[in-house]
């Protein structure tokens, strides 16, 4: 048996809660690589291996494990459930072959497995399901696999049929054999006569699976339709051609904790997901070649250095080697924080590879011409949270752009902003959890104490009439004074229209070398206006004004405009503008009043919302939104959606605040001025 074919790599994934840490701590138990098991509860799992993991008892990375099972070398990386930390998944799946979705038996959450599943299909990774802690519900099977069809565009067919439920869950009915096994708590299943009682019931079952594969293979068909006994065999090699291809998603299930139905599902990963070489050849990248690698995740170790998980799509690949003119300083196994030297690895593996700084999450090292095309890209997402920061000592600030540089190399999805307006740094992120392990991460790395609070809205000032104003500056000192006298022109603009200047001195009243320095105060002076922000979308025009032949500047005539400004634009009837935020919503159909009921509470503008495509039972929503309202509507969106609901969003126009608020946003300008 080649390498390849007896290689599998797998992503665990499934929202937050539902076991997966669990499922991969019992995987490597049942199969040997670990002595004993660890539990969530305790930090003691091989996933939950960081702080930051451990104080919130789930993942907040992706952890790998390495080890064989029934014969086969497995690679299974776990993903974090949060919807928080998606960008860490999506990456991931960009280099596995195939990913076991682990749910919870409970019907009402199904929906929160819709994104990802949507996600599958829409990067064509053949994915099978595990209904994890079915010792804990009493909803039938048949109903947990109809919740299950509700939220997947592919044929959910069950693999085996559940004996029993709740704490009376005995075992299962395997669809492909027909053959009854009888769960033991931290044992293997002994086979066992199936209750009559369900006879019935799983051979309509098994004929539903059958029916399902018979539309991918014509002979299956025919041996139905003539009502001819099927052969195990046939149903295997269907179920992994199905699986394969994408076209099917089998449904296992059993209790990880208990080490239930865990060497059933390792059995059918190694019988029925697809190999390293099915995916290179589904997604058409040649088998020759150099080697041809993709980085899926970058680690800061301690003591360590830079570790990049990367697959190999063409191999071999050998330590010490040259890719894309950058060394390869070390190949390693990983298994959760411990790695294993190796001196090279094939076709298909995925590994560590030690100390390539130049390398980084997303790169595609090796490509020759048309290879990238066909990986799947990796792109950060768009940020939806934000704390403005500082450092607590303030000896501390020229550290961390060093540190962050480090953190956004492990997690592209932050992003930290130096907003020169509002004189913040902003750091951008996915979510409210998602900052605070970065925060955390660069306290306990980095050695880096950060205060947060909200970021303040980039508000802007603009005038609703016209006025004249005059401006003189006149100073004697022991030398050359400074004079200038200036009469302007204040008009309002369209909005959108930015700052206009336009000179109408007639007869030398104010000198041409002048002009420039009363455009340029006019511009100094709009920075701040008279409600404490930038003013935008204003006419000055410079009509008039006097200078001294000795006395007069540039100076001068800045000092001059910018007096001229500061009395005449409250005459002008200024009024305080928000920035407004064009949304496109995504939610499913039973939230969607919910959805309307937050936009509005946020004076909102509901612009109109209708089915999602290519989304069965969900609905996207347009609004517009005040900025300044926005900070927290991802939260709450998650908070009344399962966290399935979301959204995108641009800064689309200016509009008015309402008068009601102006006075308490001037004064918190006022407030945070320097």
């Amino acid at each position: 048996m080649s390498t390849e074919r007896s290689t599998r790599n797998l992503a665990l994934v499934g929202p937050n809660g539902v076991g997966k840490s669990t499922l991969l701590e019992s995987m490597l138990f049942v199969s040997g690589a670990l002595p004993r098991k660890g539990r969530v509860a305790d930090g003691t799992t091989v996933a939950d291996h960081t702080p930051e993991a451990r104080a919130r008892r789930m993942s907040t990375e992706p952890t790998c494990a390495t080890f064989t099972a029934n014969g086969t070398k497995l690679t299974v990386i776990d993903c974090p459930g949060s919807v928080e930390f998606i960008h860490d998944t999506r990456a991931i799946l960009a280099g596995v072959d195939a990913a076991v979705v682990v749910v919870e038996p409970i019907v009402e959450r199904m929906v929160a497995v819709a994104p990802l599943l949507h996600l599958l299909d829409e990067i064509h990774l053949p994915h099978l399901v595990y209904v994890n802690k079915m010792d804990r519900s009493e909803v039938r099977w048949r109903d947990l696999l109809t919740g299950l069809r509700t939220v997947s565009q592919r044929p959910v067919i069950p693999h085996l049929y559940a004996i029993g439920r709740g704490e009376d869950l005995v075992g299962y009915v395997d669809l492909v054999d027909e053959t009854a096994w009888h769960f033991n708590a931290g044992a293997a299943a002994d086979e066992m006569s199936m209750p009559e009682e369900y006879r019935e019931r799983e051979a309509q079952a098994r004929q539903e699976m059958l029916e399902a594969l018979a539309d991918l293979d014509d002979e299956l068909l025919e041996q139905l339709l003539d009502d001819k006994p099927i052969d195990p065999s046939t149903v295997l090699r269907d179920l992994a051609q199905g699986l394969s291809s994408d076209r099917v998603v089998p449904v296992l299930l059993g209790v990880a904790e208990r080490d239930m139905g865990v060497r059933r599902l390792l059995r059918a990963i190694v019988e029925e997901a697809p190999s390293p070489r099915t995916t290179t050849s589904r997604l058409g990248i040649a088998a020759e070649g150099p080697p041809l690698v993709q980085v899926l995740k970058t680690y800061h170790v301690p003591h360590a250095g830079k570790l990049s998980l990367a697959r190999v799509w063409r191999g071999p690949l050998r330590d010490g080697a040259q890719i894309d003119n950058a060394r390869v300083s070390g190949l390693f196994e990983v298994t959760g924080a411990k790695t294993e030297p190796v001196a090279e690895v094939p076709s298909g593996a995925i590994v560590g590879l030690g100390r390539m700084d130049s390398v980084h999450t997303g790169d595609i090292l090796g490509a020759s011409d048309g290879d990238a095309q066909h990986l799947i890209a990796m792109t950060p997402p768009q940020p939806m949270y934000a704390f403005a920061l500082h450092a607590k000592d303030r000896n501390d600030e020229v550290k961390l752009s060093a540190a962050f540089q480090k953190l956004s190399d492990e997690d592209p999805a932050v992003r930290l902003d130096m907003d020169p307006e509002t004189r913040q740094t902003v750091l951008w992120g996915q979510g409210e959890m998602h900052l605070r392990v970065a925060l955390d991460r660069l306290r306990q790395k980095y050695r880096l104490e950060l205060e947060t609070h909200l970021p303040r809205t980039p508000y802007r000032e603009t005038i609703r009439k016209g006025a004249q104003a005059h401006g003189r500056h006149k100073k004697q000192t022991g030398g050359h004074g400074q004079f200038a006298d200036v009469k302007i022109e204040i008009q309002p603009r369209p909005r959108g229209q930015g700052f206009a200047f336009a000179n109408k001195i007639v007869g030398g009243a104010v000198p041409k070398q002048f002009i420039p320095a009363v455009e340029d105060g006019a511009r100094e002076a709009l920075v701040k206006g008279p409600l404490g922000f930038p003013v935008v979308d204003v006419a000055v025009t410079l009509h008039d004004g006097q200078f001294h032949s000795v006395d007069s500047s540039e100076l001068a005539f800045k000092l001059a405009t910018g007096q001229a400004l500061k009395e005449g634009l409250p005459n002008c009837q200024p009024v305080l503008l928000e920035p407004i935020l064009t949304i496109s919503m995504s939610v499913p159909s039973d939230y969607t009043s919910k959805a309307l009921a937050l936009i509005s509470g946020k004076r909102g503008q509901v612009l109109g919302y209708e089915a999602k495509a290519d989304w069965p039972g969900w609905d996207e929503i347009s609004a517009n939104l005040p900025q300044a309202e926005s900070h927290d509507l991802v939260l709450q969106l998650r908070s009344m959606t399962q966290g399935v609901g979301f959204f995108t969003w641009r800064v689309d126009h200016l509009d008015e605040v309402p008068e009601r608020l102006i006075r308490d946003i001037a004064a918190q300008a006022t407030s945070a001025a320097p």
